[in-house]
């Protein structure tokens, strides 16, 4: 029986971020002929992106398999991706930090930021196609060579625990937050 691969678990969150893409460019043409946002969208969006496709995935990403990979003699082809990835990771973060703050302006009555926000978002939608597509055709494939069963192995339980851990920091995170609001 073949075991399942550290990346097969990355693998499958990148079907579940392409499925919110697709919602996120129909959105997208709603906001063209409507000129307006649905109430609670760039919410979602940016729940999902901070929390999913970047804690959880770039989470396991940087954290498990760019970590252990820095530990093996690794190609400078190889190399070269895992640095442009992380770069990519850098720029979803700040891309979705910018779309944050040119959304509270919106919502604070500059109705002029619609433009910007529409064009954050084609530029996030843009974005991980290209960037899935590299880790899946590229770079994860590849780099499994390095390991030997017994690191795959570990790389994928250090995956479990880190999606149990991801959880339980997020909403206790929450919890805090509305401590902080509620008790001052």
């Amino acid at each position: 029986m073949r075991k399942m691969m550290p990346i097969g678990p990355l693998m499958i969150e990148h079907r579940l971020i392409e499925r919110m893409i697709r919602v996120i460019n129909e959105e997208i043409k709603k906001i063209d002929k409507e000129s307006s946002i649905k109430s609670g969208f760039i919410e979602t969006v940016v729940d999902f992106i901070r929390t999913y496709a970047d804690r959880c995935h770039h989470g396991k990403e940087e954290d498990i398999l760019f970590r252990e990979l820095k530990k093996k003699n690794i190609s400078s082809e190889n190399l070269k991706i895992m640095e442009e990835l992380t770069e990519e990771h850098v720029w979803g973060r700040k891309t979705t930090a910018e779309l944050v703050s040119v959304y509270d302006r919106y919502r604070g009555g500059d109705e002029t930021r619609l433009g910007e926000i529409q064009t954050l978002l084609r530029n996030l939608a843009d974005f991980y196609p290209r960037h899935i597509e590299k880790e899946d055709k590229h770079f994860f494939l590849p780099v499994m060579e390095y390991f030997s069963q017994e690191e795959r192995d570990r790389m994928l339980q250090e995956g479990f625990e880190f999606d149990q851990r991801l959880i339980h920091e997020k909403y206790r995170s929450i919890v805090e937050t509305a401590e902080k609001i509620t008790v001052t």
